[in-house]
């Protein structure tokens, strides 16, 4: 599974929306911090009730190293589920990266920890500690569903997820996508001649 996790790390989220026909993606709100960061790794959910974030912290503590944490905070974005303490802590214990369908604060010691966050904002209110929510349900996060040990992939253009039985399938069209992306556009963006002809070709002239 590492394999594969490395391999869908390196392909961009296009692709792989495109092998899952345009379904499995996060609403388009949700985003990095940071554009250049990209997160892949196996899906450790969290259901959190809006302004209580004591279950992320539990969640740190079931989620094995290497996995993504996909909190859905129900877009709910007053009050933050986490600041640059919880998002170093992540990082101290392997986690790849969060996913929260809500919001963040601190967000320039975020930026400096260097752990990929995705999120829907940003503000200033802290969440209290009351210990509503689950971890590894089922959740809808940001309009998707998403299942434990689903396999998460994002970067600048959103977040997909990717179902445990279709992971070998959705690599090999998204390889597949990609390598004929790379062939298309040797070929016609070789010469403005071949750009027309590729642009006369699919107007039909």
């Amino acid at each position: 599974m590492i394999d594969v996790i490395e391999k869908l790390r390196k392909l961009p989220t296009t692709a792989i929306s495109d092998a899952l026909g345009g379904l499995y993606h996060l609403d388009q709100a949700i985003k990095p911090l940071k554009e250049e960061w990209k997160v892949a790794g196996k899906a450790c959910t969290v259901k959190l009730r809006a302004a209580d974030n004591k279950m992320l912290l539990q969640a740190m503590r079931e989620a094995e190293e290497g996995d993504v944490l996909v909190i859905d905070a129900r877009g709910y974005t007053y009050n933050a589920i986490c600041g640059d303490f919880m998002v170093e802590l992540a990082k101290v214990l392997g986690i790849a990266g969060l996913v929260i369908d809500g919001a963040v604060r601190d967000v320039q010691g975020i930026k400096a920890v260097d752990l990929p966050v995705f999120c829907r904002g940003i503000t200033v209110a802290a969440s209290d500690k009351a210990g509503s929510g689950e971890v590894n349900v089922p959740i809808s996060c940001a309009g998707a569903a998403v299942h434990p040990g689903d396999l998460i992939v994002g970067d600048a253009d959103g977040v997909v997820v990717i179902p445990q039985e279709k992971v070998e399938a959705v690599l090999a069209k998204a390889q597949e996508k990609v390598q004929k992306d790379l062939e298309r556009e040797a070929k016609v963006l070789a010469s403005r001649e071949a750009a027309i002809a590729y642009l006369d070709k699919a107007l039909g002239s």
